[in-house]
């Protein structure tokens, strides 16, 4: 080993050894003097050990640390460190009230509290068993607090007082699907692209946003003439911001009733609501689900009264589209565009739970607007609404709400009963009083009842037994709207049942689940729907986790029916890859079908088919890609003497702050995301709740699989580093409020490693022992007895800093080009300017 090495080697031996030192000696108050004798050293007055003699002391000044609370990090902050007035020899921390407060102590705590400096720093021993010690080593303060003065938190949930609104920005998401379709049997040729998405901005607490629509179809052909039909809305404006003092959502502007007594209608005004995501998860409420079966390669898009809610590709089979806002209630309409040309439309009722609220709680909503369409257009007179939800005592809970305005006004009331392990009922009742044009009072009831319960001892769960009952005069404000200002016909609802099963049996290896939709109406036919979905993996000899499936519909309106069937069987071929048959029909055709499915990381996934339709041969294939900068979804098909046809589709966004920008996936349109800052230094891969994206050139990535008022955890997969890379750090989770555009920077070190010699300016040695640091007062090497050192992070042009004696005493820079590794260069410390 050359001497560099081993001098190198020793220096690092000393550090930890003093390092272990220190550790022992920060239990005593004495203070620590090293005897440099024993150090076989030509010159001992060039030694500084200064930094190391005082255990547990930092020098007085301003340092960006790492904030830990009982060992979770909750961000970095800037701390100041000054003179002790009562210890002599010893530094304290200033944590300034603004820090305090991120520690989510219970009130009674934090009035209790004594601060000093004029109410800017905290004194430490006002909380008996309260500890704050830094470490410049790994630049962080460790907070130490008895669990009894914080308030409740769990793994993924802290208290609102540690929520984080996030930096300003603008934001635009999107979501385009494009198909195209070539038809030999009658030469016609179709296109269409749907898109729709968010753009908005952050200031502060608030959120802007604006939701947008567009579509373009365009067809043509021999035997008929040329068709275009483009559009393009901005179909809601709106902003609103979090009360976390009072778990609640205030929105102004262009919204949806978000209620659980009363049917959704689109207004302009403002609202007021309790917001479930700000409970802890187990209290939170439901997301819709959406289920269905793709004849082929399709296009899904859910819209609600003209608004596109949400739009994705799927492939041929049964789908199941989990991911809706949970804030949607009411009626759904679903199209289904297949690659061939036809369509499904169908709608889904989003059934609600029992409406029950924990005892000595109150959820509420309230609003107050007017009407309006979805070109901004406000008709109707103003109204007010409001709703509530009390849990009165163990397991009762009582509700009920009014809509009230010149000419419409409707009044419910309910109950609701936690049946403990027979499960949870709610029953209401909701009376109208409509004037309509041209008629007298119109007045009717309407009875609902729902029903949930989990039977864990037989692994099923009844998601949702609905009932509603409703007179013939009653009327929704949906429905009285739409009949005043456009005088149609009310398709007046009498039943409807709704039920959702689903059951899990034996270990896991085989569930089952079912869904039956029934409305019945005063003047029209009556709508059914029916699905059904069930799945089981066995062994088959030597070949393990076989698998099959089948899934079936039928939806029947004005006495015509709409069948739908889907078998699938696959044998795995390795961990990640499949072999399988299926089986697809409708009433108009019937295609089989030999499938390989494939994923190559956790990335990028493919299928590809072949088989046999009515119309002859079939081929279709389809792919999906999450890069770091959008998903991508694209897709084919072709059958014989019939068609052929390509899709693809684009889902990601952009966001842009005054820390950085980048081109990211996304996960919810207008949601919560996380700009995460690598130093300037690219390459570094960063994982959130989804696949890990690396840093763009400029050192940034935006997470945007970011859970609202969820504690996420961000870390940077060391294993997967740049080879001139390091990161101390590789952590960090935070809390963010909906919408919010969150920001934490990780510390990298980016750049050659390499043996210096070092001089002082006079061509002498420089302390052995003193520090090298950089520009972000990180340490990038320690000074051997010979003036030699090992440097990290070292980049062209680059200047760092020699401290002893607790400050910087002079400079070096790097050269523009730096030389081979093992040429030795030599590097003259120069004073620093005054």
């Amino acid at each position: 080993m050359s001497s560099k090495l081993k001098k190198a080697h020793l220096v690092s031996f000393i550090a930890l050894a003093l390092n272990i030192v220190l550790v022992k000696a920060s239990y005593a108050t004495d203070f620590v003097q090293f005897n440099i004798d024993v150090l076989d050293l030509d010159d001992r007055d060039n030694i500084d050990l200064n930094q190391f003699s005082m255990p547990g002391y930092i020098m007085p000044g301003t340092y960006t640390f790492k904030v830990r609370l009982n060992n979770e990090s909750i961000g970095n902050y800037p701390i100041t460190y000054y003179q002790s007035s009562d210890v002599h020899n010893q530094s304290e921390p200033c944590i300034l009230p603004d820090l305090v407060n991120k520690w989510g102590l219970k009130p009674a705590v934090f009035n209790a509290l004594t601060w000093q400096k004029n109410h800017q720093c905290l004194v430490l021993n006002s909380l008996p068993g309260v500890e704050a010690k830094g470490d410049l080593a790994s630049e962080s303060l460790n907070v130490t607090i008895p669990q009894a003065y914080l308030e409740y938190r769990s793994e993924t949930w802290e208290p609102a007082s540690m929520w984080d609104d996030g930096i300003s920005g603008v934001i635009f998401d999107y979501n385009i699907t494009g198909q195209m379709n070539s038809s030999y049997k009658h030469d016609h040729k179709y296109y269409n692209i749907n898109g729709n998405g968010v753009v908005g901005a952050n200031l502060g607490r608030w959120r802007l946003r604006a939701d947008w629509q567009g579509r373009s179809n365009h067809s043509w052909g021999n035997t008929s003439s040329s068709t275009s039909v483009n559009a393009f809305d901005l179909s809601r404006i709106y902003a609103y911001t979090a009360l976390s003092a009072i778990n609640a959502k205030l929105a102004v502007g262009e919204n949806y009733l978000n209620s659980s007594l009363f049917d959704t209608f689109r207004y302009t005004g403002i609202s007021l609501n309790t917001d479930l995501n700000m409970l802890p998860p187990n209290l939170r409420g439901y997301a819709p689900e959406v289920t269905g079966v793709a004849a082929t390669n399709a296009t899904v898009i859910i819209s609600q009264s003209g608004r596109v809610i949400y739009q994705t590709q799927v492939p041929a089979g049964p789908f199941a589209i989990q991911d809706l806002p949970s804030g949607i209630s009411g009626q759904l309409d679903v199209e289904v565009q297949e690659q061939n040309g036809s369509v499904q439309n169908y709608q889904v009722n989003t059934a609600n739970i029992p409406y029950l609220t924990r005892p000595g709680q109150v959820r509420y909503s309230a609003a107050i607007g007017r009407p309006s369409d979805i070109r901004h257009r406000t008709n109707g007179e103003l109204f007010l609404t409001g709703e509530f939800s009390w849990g009165v005592s163990s397991g009762w809970s009582v509700f009920g709400g009014s809509i009230n305005s010149e000419n419409y006004d409707a009044l419910a009331l309910g109950v609701g009963r936690d049946l403990d392990r027979f499960g949870a009922v709610s029953v209401d009742f909701t009376q109208s009083f409509a004037c309509l044009p041209m008629e007298s009072m119109r007045t009717g009831g309407s009875l609902r009842l729902n029903y949930s319960k989990r039977f864990d001892e037989y692994n099923s769960q009844i998601q949702f037994a609905g009932y509603r009952f409703t007179q013939r005069n009653f009327i929704s404000m949906a429905d009285y709207l739409a009949a005043s200002s456009n005088h149609e016909d009310i398709n007046s609802s009498k039943e409807l049942y709704t039920v959702s099963l689903n059951k899990t049996f034996g270990d896991g290896q085989m569930s089952v689940y079912f869904n039956y939709d029934h409305q019945t109406y005063w003047n029209a036919s009556n709508s059914d729907r029916y699905s059904i979905m069930a799945s089981k993996y066995f062994d088959f000899g030597a070949i393990k986790q076989v698998s099959t499936s089948l899934s079936a519909y039928r939806q029947v309106y004005n006495k015509h029916n709409n069948d739908g069937l889907f078998l699938s069987f696959s044998i795995p071929l390795s961990s990640s890859s499949y072999l399988g048959y299926s089986l697809s029909a409708t009433r108009d055709e019937t295609i089989n079908q030999a499938n390989y499915y494939n994923t190559i990381d956790n990335k990028t996934s493919y299928q590809l088919s072949a088989g046999h339709s009515n119309q002859g041969a079939t081929a279709s294939g389809y792919i999906t890609h999450q890069a770091d900068s959008a998903q991508i979804i694209a897709n084919a098909s072709y059958i014989n003497n019939e068609y052929v046809s390509f899709g693809i589709g684009l889902k990601g966004g952009l966001t842009v702050t005054a820390d950085g920008a980048d081109l990211h996936r996304v996960s919810r349109m207008g949601g919560t995301r996380l700009l995460v800052d690598t130093d300037k230094v690219a390459g570094i891969p960063v994982k959130g709740n989804g696949p890990e994206v690396r840093s763009n050139r400029w050192g940034k990535a935006v997470l945007a699989d970011i859970n609202s008022y969820y504690k996420n955890k961000i870390k940077i997969d060391l294993n997967r580093l740049p080879d001139d890379a390091e990161v101390t750090d590789s952590v960090q989770q935070l809390t963010l409020t909906d919408g919010a555009i969150g920001y934490r920077k990780f510390i990298v070190l980016s750049g050659q490693k390499r043996m210096i010699n070092l001089q002082s300016s006079d061509g002498g040695l420089l302390p052995f022992g003193a520090q090298i640091v950089n520009r972000n007062g990180q340490e990038t090497g320690i000074i051997d007895d010979n003036s030699l050192a090992y440097i990290s992070g070292i980049k062209p042009n680059e200047q760092m800093f020699i401290k002893w004696s607790g400050k910087a005493q002079c400079s070096i820079e790097f050269p523009a080009e730096l030389s081979d590794d093992s040429e030795q260069l030599t590097l003259t410390c120069e004073a620093i300017a005054e």
